[in-house]
């Protein structure tokens, strides 16, 4: 993120945004930037100090020299496991989903023509009916 004064964001190969804890200060400029809300800053410290921001690594730890740092600093590195992040694999109705954004987006749009809505479910948009989406999720592209 272009905010952060010591550039503790970068993104992986897998397109996944992860943060240097130990280059962070705390100032919270990525948490006003963030339009997603995925800056997190906990509350522990004395009157109210941020500290260090904290975020979901989705599951894909972060920059350690060691396995054991990485999970004391970020936790689990599931993806390098090539598991799911644990809270999509954990979801029980199946609403979290994680993979290729593209895999991810048909999976949507099934569940939408599934459900019978006209209008796409969350749009006014006539071009999105449950036809176009239909012929979208079956050609792919």
């Amino acid at each position: 993120m272009a905010v952060c004064p010591t550039d503790c964001f970068y993104k992986t190969d897998d397109g996944i945004v992860l943060h240097d804890k130990d280059l962070c200060i705390g100032c919270g400029y990525c948490l006003y930037a963030c339009p997603f809300g995925a800056p997190q800053f906990p509350q522990q410290d004395a009157f109210g100090e941020r500290g260090k921001m904290d975020k979901c690594t989705f599951c894909a730890g972060g920059p350690a020299e060691s396995k054991e740092e990485e999970y004391e600093k970020y936790g689990s590195n599931r993806i390098a496991e090539g598991k799911l992040p644990l809270c999509a694999e954990m979801c029980s109705t199946k609403a979290l989903l994680a993979g290729d954004a593209q895999d991810v987006a048909d999976i949507f749009r099934q569940r939408v023509v599934h459900r019978g809505h006209k209008d796409g479910a969350w749009s006014n948009n006539p071009q999105a009916s449950a036809d176009n989406l239909a012929y979208d999720a079956a050609h792919k592209g």
